[in-house]
């Protein structure tokens, strides 16, 4: 807990962050092949030093800012048995986004695990980090989920509001290495969001990269703590001035010891209706 102490005194840090050019190239993000589980980016990074605020220090909202940090202990002793995550975890996130978000109904349609381990990365067959600064869903990508996960029901649903939120927490121990950076989603304007391929082996969706923006506001939480989960929400239907778009990196902390510990982390997805 000292640890914990010492990381909530810091006030900020300043770091890199990758944001991409909004040159007209078109932007696609996709395997990089031969049966592995990272992606590449094809589009222009356009890195920038930005100061990133230590979230401790800040009281956030999904609705404000677009993200909020929840103190949440599992039951699951082991996130790289797939039984435990399907059959314990994906309740225990709709219970917190229920609880966090207010919504009626939430589907978890996904998870994925990282590691900035290369090695472990290999042998475990899971996903590497993304130093990319981006948002999940677009405009159009974002109620095309309901209609590719829930077909039968999709129409009605899509008729009231809904909202793609996710958690993010590390799995095993205190995140040392590659953080988590959250944008103010207040900061964000419409014209940073560019409109990228994301193409995945049965279907082709949508992500949003990010052109560099002086306003953006920036927060991590230091040596976040396997029972502290990031909620944030990467789509939401409604546009009456709240948070819709939570544009979120991982990012190489400059403060991480040499001898810091790889981050693991994983990450669900859900589907939200109010």
């Amino acid at each position: 807990m000292a640890q914990l102490a010492q990381a909530s005194e810091l006030s900020s840090i300043e770091a890199s962050l990758n944001y991409v050019k909004n040159d007209g190239q078109k932007i696609v993000v996709e395997p990089v092949g031969g049966g592995s589980t990272e992606m590449k980016t094809l589009g222009t990074l356009d890195p920038h030093n930005v100061i990133i605020r230590n979230g401790r220090r800040f009281e956030t909202s999904l609705d404000g800012e677009g993200f909020l940090l929840a103190w949440h202990e599992t039951r699951v002793t082991d996130f790289f048995d797939e039984k435990q995550i399907r059959d314990i975890y994906y309740q225990e996130m709709i219970d917190l986004i229920k609880m966090q978000s207010g919504a009626k109904r939430v589907v978890v349609f996904d998870h994925t695990l990282r590691t900035a381990d290369d090695a472990d990365r290999a042998a475990r067959k899971i996903r590497e980090v993304v130093p990319r600064v981006h948002n999940d869903y677009t405009e159009w990508s974002g109620p095309q989920r309901v209609r590719d996960l829930l077909p039968d029901e999709a129409e009605e649903l899509l008729a009231g509001h809904f909202a793609i939120i996710q958690v993010w927490r590390p799995i095993r121990y205190p995140v040392e290495t590659f953080p988590l950076a959250m944008c103010d989603a207040m900061s964000i304007s419409p014209n940073d969001l560019i409109v990228t391929e994301r193409r995945h082996p049965n279907r082709i969706g949508q992500t949003y990269s990010v052109a560099y923006n002086p306003d953006h506001r920036w927060f991590f939480f230091p040596l976040q703590r396997r029972e502290e989960a990031i909620v944030f929400k990467v789509y939401d239907s409604l546009k009456d001035g709240r948070a819709r778009f939570c544009a979120h990196t991982a990012f190489d902390d400059p403060t991480a010891p040499p001898d810091a510990r790889p981050r693991e982390s994983i990450e669900i997805r859900t589907l939200a209706f109010f």
